[in-house]
């Protein structure tokens, strides 16, 4: 029997020969090896938390995953032809009381994909802890997701100087307190991972909530104290959120003022909440940009 030409292939073998698929997503990894630090007992079963007459995006649901106390990552691989070895944490947003998992995480790594990013979903615990600050257990799950990429790196293939975070809304807060809150870990290390550095090697905040004080003139909050140490960053943001745009704009200032690199954009109309869905809006279009703002960066050029 003949082999079957080329011209017999179905043309989506065609195309899978042509441009291969990324990678099916690995299975989650547990972020911590033994006890999560500072969880005493049950604070419910993890779940979707929408219902039937939840908010919609672009007319499609969203999964808003709540009572989240055991934070794992999973790993979103690029097509070995488009990968870059470049890696990029994703914190979905969600108040700190739940995670938009699939809106601002599992979609966005995909997209990561596209450009050639292992994308690393971050599910990160929520909701806040009784007693604690809004951020705090989530900030040592984002410090150890970190250490965890960059002692894996080569394991999974990764340039360990070039592991971003991204973040939204809350997830936007939340990446923005890695970034200044690397020196020190906040909580006690407990294993080889926890000797690594905690600080991204870049930062993409989409809408981040929380980075300003409006009681205070506005001034950064004081969880976020930037420094000449506190990695290039990426920010967007409309003029039309919920969240006061002056917070990005008072933040780029202070990055700016501590000469780090970094680059705002302001879209008139788009509200809050549209992850990368497409829509009518000019701030659809924001992956573009920050696709651009990594390329110019050097963050995109594939390991020689």
């Amino acid at each position: 029997m003949r082999p079957a030409s080329l011209a017999a292939l179905p043309l989506f073998a065609l195309l899978l020969m042509t441009h291969p698929l990324p990678a099916a997503p690995a299975a989650p990894i547990p972020l911590w090896p033994g006890e999560v630090p500072g969880e005493k007992g049950s604070i419910g079963e993890e779940k979707d938390t929408s219902g039937p007459k939840s908010n919609q995006v672009q007319g499609k649901s969203v999964i808003r995953l709540g009572n989240v106390s055991k934070p794992t990552l999973t790993v979103y691989r690029p097509a070995k032809d488009k990968d870059t070895g470049a890696s990029v944490i994703v914190c979905p947003g969600g108040g700190y009381s739940i995670l938009a998992y699939d809106l601002e995480g599992s979609e966005v790594c995909e997209w990561l994909n596209s450009i050639g990013v292992t994308g690393v979903l971050l599910k990160y615990r929520v909701p806040k802890r009784t007693g604690l600050e809004k951020h705090t257990a989530a900030l040592q799950d984002a410090q150890r997701a970190v250490g965890v990429v960059r002692a894996r790196a080569g394991e999974w293939g990764l340039d360990p100087k070039r592991i971003g975070i991204l973040g939204f809304s809350a997830g936007g807060h939340l990446a923005a307190a890695a970034c200044n809150n690397h020196d020190k870990r906040t909580y006690e290390p407990v294993d080889e991972a926890d000797k690594q550095s905690c600080r991204p090697d870049f930062a993409v905040l989409i809408y981040p909530a929380y980075l300003t004080v409006k009681e205070q003139g506005d001034k950064v909050a004081p969880e976020l104290p930037v420094t000449t140490n506190t990695p290039p960053t990426f920010l967007a943001m409309t003029q039309d959120d919920g969240v006061r745009v002056e917070s990005a704009l008072f933040y780029y200032l202070a990055l700016k003022n501590a000469k780090v690199p970094a680059e705002l954009h302001l879209y008139p109309t788009g509200g809050h909440g549209y992850g990368l869905r497409p829509s009518q809006h000019a701030v659809t279009t924001w992956p573009q940009r920050a696709a651009e703002w990594m390329r110019t960066r050097g963050l995109l050029t594939a390991d020689k």
